[in-house]
């Protein structure tokens, strides 16, 4: 299914488990199972099909078929839910289920970018959280929680297990891969990071790449605050120049950020922080069509 490039279930701690792709790309979301007395909470479920059966996979192996109770999608674009057994129950957060995808497919025109695909049928979530959620099961406690204003998306959550002291950040974090916000914010990705601190973790899932320990974390998050505003002094210069973002891009000389993997995602993020500096709305077609200009080629599935 995978080749070499198969995710592993690797433990964390006694009963939660972190599905771990090797190369953390674009559609190949870390993902995890927190495994109780009464069956199975999974965080997050993938944004393909293969993924998600994999995950299913592991998990049911791991776990001797325990059933799956509760799924908790962190956002709107690691939700492969249509594999998942009708009795479990779905949760979101509400911002993500009023713009849930319909059904996506990668559409190579369109650069990669995930189309309409009319054979994948997307199930919502059916437990909606505005701010916070606890689930006591069997023997864990695990709080699902929104920052409070858009950051990765609009509708981020996060899950905390405040006893094994486990948190998965979902989109929030990425780990020795570039860092996203075009569908949220970037000054709220940079005030979410504070947030992330104030748990004190002792293991992160992010939502891509390798896990992260409570030593790793402060780098992992100094990273992401000097590239946040890197994007944010990249977009006020390009603005005050009058420079489109791909030009502000194309300019910009990205340098202890360029040997991270996905270095394109400088042009996404530009282009949500020109929308967030006018007031205006992304451009959504203008933002991928400017990407694949910018590397010269279509964007694949994991680049």
């Amino acid at each position: 299914m995978y080749g070499q490039d198969r995710p592993t279930l690797q433990p964390v701690t006694k009963g939660v488990f972190a599905w771990v792709p090797p190369n953390g790309g674009r559609w190949v979301e870390n993902a995890g199972a927190v495994v109780t007395a009464d069956g199975v909470i999974l965080i997050d479920t993938g944004s393909t099909e293969p993924y998600a059966q994999g995950l299913l996979w592991a998990v049911a192996h791991a776990t001797s078929g325990a059933p799956v109770r509760y799924a908790v999608n962190t956002h709107r674009y690691s939700c492969v839910n249509n594999l998942l057994p009708e009795h479990a129950v779905i949760i979101g957060h509400s911002t993500s289920r009023a713009g849930w995808p319909t059904d996506l497919e990668p559409d190579e025109d369109a650069g990669g970018e995930m189309q309409p695909d009319e054979d994948t049928t997307w199930r919502a979530p059916t437990l909606t959280i505005s701010n916070e959620l606890t689930l006591h099961h069997g023997d864990h406690e695990v709080e699902v929680l929104h920052p409070g204003y858009p950051a990765h998306t609009p509708g981020d959550l996060v899950a905390w297990l405040p006893r094994q002291g486990v948190l998965f950040t979902g989109g929030l974090l990425s780990n020795q891969v570039t860092p996203i916000a075009y569908q949220g914010s970037i000054e709220g990705s940079l005030r979410a990071l504070d947030w992330i601190a104030c748990f004190a973790p002792d293991h992160v899932i992010p939502g891509h790449g390798p896990l992260i320990d409570a030593s790793e974390l402060p780098r992992v998050l100094d990273t992401h605050r000097r590239y946040y505003q890197f994007v944010l002094d990249t977009a006020q210069a390009g603005v005050a120049d009058g420079l489109a973002p791909l030009e502000a891009a194309r300019r910009c000389d990205l340098g202890a950020f360029a040997d991270l993997p996905e270095p394109q995602r400088i042009v996404l993020n530009l282009h949500r922080a020109y929308a967030d500096i006018v007031s205006g709305p992304l451009d959504m077609i203008r933002a991928i069509t400017d990407t694949v200009a910018y590397t010269g080629r279509p964007l694949n599935a994991v680049n």
